[in-house]
């Protein structure tokens, strides 16, 4: 199957709608192979603008989606990112690709937690194979509770959708001037895509569009 040529004509159809615009996201979309991030079954489907299932109840988001919320982020080398909901591992390598590319000096990190232990594990391996483990951190966790450890962030990911009023560890961790990308709302539906950009002690909050994610669980967030 010639991956690279479905890749091809699905960044042309992204920047002919107008979502992907940036050099560094479209060249992040070139050069991550998300077959690499797919279950074997789902590989055939890696560049159908679709979310796709990875397996316990969990999604990747479609490809606008990841296009949109790196572009949103603003993402630029020598940033340290904290992406909640690591899923495949995909949407952590597209950011790292851009905050930390081969060669810098002055590479950035990700750090990506997951609360599902098998997908964590899996996620690792992609990402190992894909050859993104040096740049990103892959941590079993409770993600709505944020990684304090490596706090502040200049920027966070979220992808999955958190209750309203957004968890306040999330918050504290992000650094002064930084920005959140966070999906929030009902559990299953009525979500939004928000982001939050940190002035001080205050947030500017803008709602960007409609989304639909599976739902943040943890002591912040949604319950089991």
């Amino acid at each position: 199957m010639d991956f690279e040529e479905k890749r091809r004509k699905l960044i042309e159809d992204l920047r002919k709608r107008g979502i992907l615009n940036k050099k560094s996201v479209i060249e992040a979309m070139k050069n991550v192979p998300r077959e690499l991030f797919l279950p074997e079954d789902k590989k055939r489907s890696a560049y159908v603008d679709s979310p796709l299932s990875i397996g316990l109840g969990q999604t990747i988001s479609a490809p606008h989606m990841n296009a949109m919320m790196c572009e949103f982020l603003d993402l630029e080398e020598g940033q340290k990112l904290l992406e909640i909901g690591t899923g495949s591992g995909y949407h952590a390598a597209l950011c790292a690709y851009i905050i930390a590319p081969a060669g810098s000096k002055n590479p950035g990190h990700v750090y990506t937690i997951e609360r599902i232990e098998e997908l964590a594990n899996q996620a690792k391996q992609n990402i190992e194979l894909a050859g993104f483990s040096d740049r990103i951190n892959v941590i079993h966790g409770d993600g709505t509770l944020g990684f304090e450890e490596q706090a502040p962030y200049d920027r966070i990911l979220v992808t999955a959708a958190s209750p309203l009023p957004i968890p306040e560890p999330l918050k504290e961790q992000l650094k002064d001037e930084g920005v959140m990308c966070i999906p929030a709302g009902s559990k299953h539906y009525a979500q939004d895509l928000y982001l939050l950009t940190k002035k001080g002690k205050r947030f500017k909050s803008e709602k960007v569009c409609g989304v639909r994610f599976v739902p943040l669980i943890g002591a912040e967030g949604f319950p089991d």
